[in-house]
């Protein structure tokens, strides 16, 4: 997938301060210092595109690595949102779950109409047979 001018997409995680940063601006939920620090290094797969230095999207892959993954993390700045950063991301993720983990089963959790964009990459809707649970440790 092509990106805007200027753009590059690069296989690898954004750093832990640039992925906070990232979530807030995106409207995800805030992490720690100490979250982030502790999570992002267990990353299966992750992406970031640069603007330049500047972050402007992300998104990863958490899991095992075979028969188990989660797409996570996915976030666009919000003046480069509608651009199509989030499906470059997807196909980025895409692809590497294509090479690297047939037969997994790959889940998500989807925000408000984002489901439409996951729905490109063959992702449905796994209710009634199985719903979705969620618990923040707090």
């Amino acid at each position: 997938m092509s990106l805007p001018a200027g753009l590059q997409c690069y296989p690898v995680p954004p750093t832990v301060e640039e992925y906070r940063q990232l979530r807030v601006l995106a409207g995800l939920s805030p992490k720690s210092l100490e979250a982030a620090a502790r999570g992002l290094p267990n990353t299966v797969f992750g992406v970031s595109i640069r603007d330049g230095e500047q972050l402007v999207a992300m998104g990863r892959l958490i899991g095992d690595g075979g028969c188990f993954l989660q797409v996570v993390d996915i976030a666009v700045v919000p003046d480069r949102q509608g651009q199509g950063l989030g499906k470059a991301v997807m196909t980025a993720l895409d692809a590497w779950l294509r090479t690297n983990a047939a037969g997994a089963y790959v889940s998500l959790i989807a925000d408000g109409q984002a489901h439409r964009l996951y729905a490109q990459f063959g992702y449905t809707q796994t209710a009634p047979k199985s719903v979705g649970m969620a618990k923040v440790v707090g």
